[in-house]
């Protein structure tokens, strides 16, 4: 297990196999909790709460999954002529 040094402004360096095995780039957030004596860091992805679907938009999307899934489907030509594109 890798020994890192906190150094100015308390900035932790890590190791470089384990920023790769978490899949980590720069500019990625992380979460850091304290457990009783152990710092845990855990990635986070931030996500704009206008990228989030209302749960009556995810009902609309499940449903056109389920349709995929069941081979319904409508080419995208039809569409758009139905929808005055």
């Amino acid at each position: 297990m890798p020994i890192v040094k906190i150094r100015t402004n308390r900035q932790v360096t890590i190791p470089k196999r384990v920023f790769d095995e978490l899949g980590l780039r720069e500019g990625d957030f992380v979460e850091v909790i304290r457990t009783k004596d152990t710092v845990v860091i855990k990635p986070k992805k931030l996500v704009d709460p206008d990228d989030v679907l209302t749960p009556e938009e995810k009902k609309i999307v499940d449903k056109g999954f389920a349709q995929l899934r069941r081979g319904e489907s409508v080419p995208w030509k039809k569409l758009k002529h139905g929808m005055g594109l």
